[in-house]
């Protein structure tokens, strides 16, 4: 029987937390391991809500259900790989990896057609979900990996620059066939273990935002490919945890995030550029609209904001990378963790 560990970070979701892991339960039958509800610092009784939770139901009796708590956010990556480290020790033999976001469901053969698409697949390494939302409308499940070309097509939003642009558009939405791509969602992955060995988990300097696009570029460095797998469905709120669908403003950890992949993986002259030239394609846009007299859905101070920040790491180090293997020393034994 293959072993898996799956993990579920939750940021003050417990209810959908359980339901999330309610779901990988009924979608790991047929393999053995390990479940990892871990509470990511909420601070508001969810890691007591989840123990309760788990406590109270009726888990399939060949996986092991544990509730953990990292005792700091760290963010997306940090609190994933917390989870990983402990499932790893829980299940030393496992041989895939599987993170499911709090506010997703798995559909019951979901975690298999990953598992069977990686198994059919020696030369993919990460394998992701065909996600969509509570009202069976698609969201954008794969990507392109971004480059120079996919900023200011994005910024500029103009059709005429798409279709020149065409190659380079970041989403790729839902493709019409599994097979390779630049990067998959963390909302629903499944990646492989020896992989993980070899290229390490998230980069724990990101907080939030392009951690996933980074350890999906790290694989294909490594010589792995990327799969979108159409046969794996997951429903998916969005955005609960972090709400981003309701942000006034951008937080700095976006602007943080974006900029410090650009300088890690292509350097701070390719950052720069990046940055110039979605402030281009953003100026133009704005022009345009001002011309059709239509407002701007831009956030607000989206600009000052990209541009402040992008200023002032121009002129600073580029963080060294925090990236830890999974015989780092875990962690886990250091926290509250119930079973």
């Amino acid at each position: 029987m293959t072993d898996i560990v799956a993990v579920i970070l939750n940021y003050k979701t417990p209810d959908l937390a359980l339901k999330a892991a309610r779901s990988v339960a009924a979608a790991m039958e047929g393999f053995g391991g390990a479940i990892l509800l871990v509470d990511n610092a909420s601070g508001d009784g969810s890691f007591e809500a989840m123990r309760d939770g788990v406590a109270r139901a009726k888990w399939p009796a060949h996986l092991d259900l544990r509730v953990l708590q990292t005792g700091r956010n760290g963010g997306f990556g940090a609190g994933n790989n917390f989870g990983i480290r402990a499932g790893l020790e829980t299940c030393p033999g496992a041989k895939f990896v599987y993170l499911l976001n709090p506010d997703a469901e798995v559909e019951a053969g979901g975690i298999a057609a990953l598992v069977n698409h990686l198994e059919m697949h020696p030369e993919a390494a990460i394998a992701g979900s065909w996600i969509s939302g509570e009202d069976g409308g698609d969201h954008c499940s794969a990507f392109r990996l971004p480059s120079l070309a996919s900023e200011f097509e994005a910024a500029i939003r103009m059709g005429p620059v798409t279709r020149v642009l065409k190659n380079s558009v970041l989403p790729l939405h839902v493709p019409d066939r599994s097979g390779p791509v630049g990067w998959i969602v963390g909302a629903s992955m499944l990646v492989r273990r020896d992989a993980l060995d070899r290229t390490g988990l998230f980069d724990e300097t990101f907080f939030l935002y392009f951690e996933e696009t980074d350890l999906c570029l790290r694989a294909q460095r490594a010589g792995f490919e990327v799969h979108f797998v159409r046969e794996s469905r997951v429903s998916h709120i969005g955005s609960v945890s972090t709400g981003m669908g309701s942000w006034a403003r951008t937080p700095p950890y976006w602007y943080q995030s974006r900029w410090y992949y650009y300088s890690k993986n292509h350097g701070r002259v390719f950052a720069a550029a990046a940055t110039l030239l979605n402030v281009t394609g953003t100026l133009l846009w704005r022009l345009r609209r001002r011309i059709e007299r239509r407002p701007n859905t831009d956030a607000p101070r989206f600009l000052r904001d990209m541009i402040a920040h992008d200023a002032r790491a121009l002129f600073k180090p580029t963080p060294n990378a925090a990236i830890r293997s999974i015989r780092s020393p875990a962690e886990a034994r250091l926290q509250t963790s119930m079973d």
